[in-house]
């Protein structure tokens, strides 16, 4: 059992702070019990005196602070949700026995201090109907009260359960989008070091300023892993050093056109998206002097696309899909909307929402 010096600390059990609660209700119920339950007056008989309410009191605040510490000890003992039903019988029961057993022994004690059992202040009325009348007072007013307890025991239980519900989905969404982000940096340093690998022995002088423009690249990735999204105008930037990157490679074999107007640069977008869909463009298609790649980045109906040729290698095994499926999860995760994706015969599109800020 709890010790009695905590039981007043001991609010979160109770479900909240009572103390202002039991200050106004004690009192209150202490002398409103004689007049409904015994039909005392201020005039006439029975006489409603000081030696009633204090009577009255002493009952009330035992019964009170007795049956708030059987609840404290029911909910400590039996706390989890699937207990309920035997908590609330073991707490009743004891409820109800601790009411009677207090009601009647002080009752037994305090009845001729207040003259209940004297025919000429209480008159028509045995000691049986005294008991009944006490009892009854008791078991309405600990049955009115222990409700209230409850009911608030019970919202504040939901209130946590809604909190905590969100909390966990705050958190798994979180969690879910560092597992995204964390596919992102393994994917983009290995096809750039491919790339490098590359043009190294081709033109050393342009493999460094390769390695710087990487490095610009890449310095922005380590910028952005821990942001949810980022102003377009910024992705829009480290998408020109990027197509840097891809144009000294393939040369004129390679067109990137980027034409997004000012007004919609102020919007957000997924951090790293750009990046990927380029990749994707470079990977699963064919750029040659036979077939150059066009790739084009506009805005559209308050969304970015990303359209390239369409222009399909004959690969060995199908793609996995990870870069795209990546950027529709984050864009799932934050809720800023769907990424459409549209193929024809000529052309592959992938249209992005922007975020407001």
């Amino acid at each position: 059992m709890l010790p009695l010096p905590n039981m007043w600390r001991n609010n979160r059990k109770i479900g909240f702070d009572d103390r202002l609660m039991a200050l106004i209700m004690i009192p209150l119920t202490s002398f409103l019990v004689p007049v409904v339950f015994f039909g005392m007056r201020f005039q006439g008989v029975p006489l409603y005196t000081v030696r009633n309410f204090w009577t009255t009191l002493l009952i009330t605040t035992a019964l009170w602070l007795g049956n708030r510490y059987i609840m404290i000890w029911s909910r400590t003992r039996y706390p989890v949700f699937k207990d309920i039903r035997r908590r609330m019988i073991v707490q009743s029961l004891l409820m109800l026995v601790f009411t009677l057993a207090i009601t009647n022994s002080l009752g037994s004690v305090l009845h001729d201090y207040c003259g209940l059992t004297d025919p000429a202040i209480y008159p028509g009325r045995n000691l049986a109907d005294i008991i009944i009348n006490s009892n009854s007072a008791a078991l309405f007013c600990v049955l009115a009260v222990g409700a209230i307890y409850e009911s608030k025991y019970f919202i504040n239980e939901l209130r946590k359960s809604v909190e905590e519900k969100e909390m966990l989905k705050r958190e798994s969404l979180k969690a879910q989008l560092n597992a995204l982000k964390t596919q992102v940096n393994p994917h983009f340093l290995f096809n750039n070091l491919n790339t490098l690998s590359s043009i190294i022995p081709e033109d050393p002088k342009k493999a460094t300023e390769f390695v710087q423009q990487l490095s610009r690249v890449y310095r922005h990735i380590l910028e952005v892993r821990d942001e949810r999204s980022i102003p377009l105008n910024e992705e829009l930037d480290v998408l020109k050093a990027y197509a840097f990157l891809l144009k000294t490679r393939f040369g004129n074999n390679l067109d990137i056109s980027i034409n997004v107007p000012d007004e919609k640069r102020n919007k957000k977008i997924v951090p790293l998206s750009l990046q990927i869909l380029m990749e994707n463009a470079i990977k699963h298609n064919i750029v040659s002097s036979d077939k150059p790649l066009k790739v084009e980045v506009f805005a559209e109906n308050g969304r970015l696309v990303v359209s390239n040729t369409l222009q399909k290698k004959n690969q060995i095994t199908e793609s996995t899909g990870i870069g795209l499926d990546n950027i529709r999860n984050r864009c799932r995760l934050l809720g800023s909307g769907q990424v459409v994706v549209t193929e024809n015969e000529t052309n592959f599109m992938v249209s992005i929402p922007l975020i407001e800020n």
